[in-house]
């Protein structure tokens, strides 16, 4: 992974001032993208509260909850290819600048969310800004760190989403319990002012000296697929029916729409999304690594709030400690991944990390009500050492398989799968949820009005909102709730563990073994051959 002695002095690619403050600028780099992975997981932690009815949350139902979550990846994922090369074209400073500003704004205005639609809107908002800082954050690092340090920074920078997940729910569980819910979005206004103070002093601007042109069709046709698919998906489990008819038109329209998207982008002079780079088996394998485990993850981090706070009835601040253990594998294991890739190679390394993905995620099936709390701290260790293990190499497998004045386009690449698997997660994992515990949980109704019987059904929080209004005679029904829900989270955690499965296995079929002595640490065949720069500081 070194670089021959005098490398830097024979073949300059970045200005000597630059790298002198590289790890500086990394810090700031880490600081960003923690604003944006700070606010999803505080969010994921305050879903309880936000269920409430006002005045202490908004009273919002589950799929409501999902669109707030949903809306933010949609409008991100959507917007990150055109983002990167935003970057690319007019430098990636100034990209970084506006979507942190963006992202303050619709942070400030969600704390002052009146309803859930509101927060919805808001959350797009955010969603709009995030997607200019993250694919930035990379393609920043890709143009101040030699070669040869790249993947230790990269590790370093997926590190940073470790501290994300250890700072967001303890912070959101402190806010919680002392401010009203707006507080979890208001938190991100000063970091905002912070992170924006550094990168005006620190962070070089770089940008493609060759930029083409921006592909506004391609943008709008993935936006379009995501969201009719995504749409049809949450629809389906609201209604317990997939073979709906606007649950069908809505999904295969969004899988046309995305065809028609490929289709543009195949022939098109100037795509959002290159599919040839996808012509190669460790770059496709990589990326669909990427969307695979935060397919997993995020379904998981969805439900598992619900169950430690509902079932458990545990506060949001107990709930955000759990996550400790997965955010310390994150901090500590994601920098040293690349020393397992070099002795090991991505496959075997990234297939491993999988599979401890999958187990950590089938051990929810066998949890219940009274599950001791060291097994659930032992199970997030498990799936944050996995994580930490597929996250760093797949990213240096995309970041080096593109030249370096293309930054922002794989930054986009590798941001966008990541963002829409988790996206796809929440949405077909809770609606698998939704599906299974109002199935369950319908037999036990059978005693309410209409009306209420319907609203009990929607999810575990409405159905313990009735049996809290009905006061003793509701005990029976908190029972069948917490047993409808804890068979729906069975159900939905061996889905998760399948996906990851999958994951081991394109990993495991595709991705480069060991590389040669020869060969670059991400078994990419590169090596430290010279790669075209892209004048980074210019």
């Amino acid at each position: 992974m070194s670089m021959p002695s005098g490398a830097r002095a024979a073949a300059p690619q970045i200005p000597e001032a630059v790298h002198r403050r590289r790890w500086a600028i990394l810090v700031v780099l880490m600081f960003s993208l923690l604003i944006v992975v700070l606010d999803n997981s505080i969010l994921n932690v305050a879903v309880k509260t936000i269920a409430s009815p006002a005045p202490t949350g908004l009273g919002a139902t589950q799929s409501q909850l999902e669109w707030a979550i949903n809306a933010y990846t949609l409008v991100f994922a959507g917007l990150l290819f055109t983002a990167g090369l935003l970057g690319d074209r007019i430098g990636r400073k100034k990209t970084l600048l506006f979507g942190i500003l963006i992202f303050g704004t619709g942070s400030a205005l969600a704390a002052m969310s009146g309803s859930p639609t509101q927060l919805i809107t808001w959350r797009a908002l955010m969603g709009f800004g995030a997607a200019f800082v993250m694919p930035a954050t990379l393609a920043v690092l890709m143009n101040v760190f030699e070669r040869d340090e790249q993947p230790r920074a990269i590790g370093l920078w997926a590190g940073s989403v470790g501290v994300a997940i250890a700072i967001g729910p303890i912070t959101g569980g402190l806010l919680l319990e002392h401010f009203w819910w707006g507080s979890i979005f208001l938190v991100n206004v000063p970091v905002v002012i912070v992170a924006l103070i550094a990168m005006m002093l620190l962070v070089p601007d770089s940008k493609d000296p060759n930029p083409g042109r921006t592909d506004p069709i391609g943008v709008v046709l993935s936006i379009i697929g995501l969201v009719l698919l995504v749409y049809g998906i949450i629809r389906g489990g609201q209604l317990a029916d997939f073979a709906d008819p606007v649950v069908l038109l809505s999904s295969f329209g969004g899988l046309l729409v995305l065809a028609g998207f490929v289709w543009h982008e195949k022939r098109s002079t100037h795509p959002a999304l290159d599919i040839a780079y996808f012509k190669e088996p460790s770059f496709a394998a990589a990326v669909a690594a990427i969307a695979l485990v935060f397919f997993a993850l995020m379904g998981v981090t969805f439900f598992s709030a619900f169950y430690m706070q509902s079932v458990r009835g545990w506060t949001a601040l107990q709930a955000g400690a759990m996550l400790l253990p997965l955010a310390a594998t994150q901090m500590i294991f994601a920098p040293r991944a690349r020393l397992l890739v070099d002795r090991f190679g991505a496959r075997a390394t990234c297939t491993g990390g999988m599979l401890l993905v999958a187990v950590g995620l089938a051990a929810f099936a066998l949890f219940d009500g009274t599950t001791p709390v060291w097994v659930l701290c032992l199970l997030f260790f498990v799936q944050g050492t996995g994580m930490a293990h597929v996250m760093t190499p797949v990213t240096v497998s995309v970041m080096q398989a593109l030249p370096r004045e293309k930054a922002g386009s794989g930054s986009a690449i590798n941001n966008t799968f990541r963002q829409v698997g988790g996206a796809l997660g929440v949405a077909v994992l809770g609606s698998v949820l939704s599906t299974v515990y109002r199935g369950d949980i319908e037999g036990h109704l059978a005693a309410l009005p209409a009306g209420a019987r319907d609203a009990a059904g929607e999810s575990i929080e409405a159905t313990l909102a009735i049996a809290d209004k009905l006061g003793p005679a509701g005990a029976g029904l908190i029972a069948s709730a917490n047993d409808a829900f804890l068979k729906a989270m069975h159900v939905t955690a061996i889905g998760s563990a399948t996906i990851a499965l999958v994951g081991a296995l394109v990993v495991a079929l595709f991705l480069p073994g060991r590389p040669p002595a020869e060969e670059g640490p991400d078994g990419s065949g590169r090596g430290d051959r010279p790669v075209r720069a892209a004048g980074a500081g210019r």
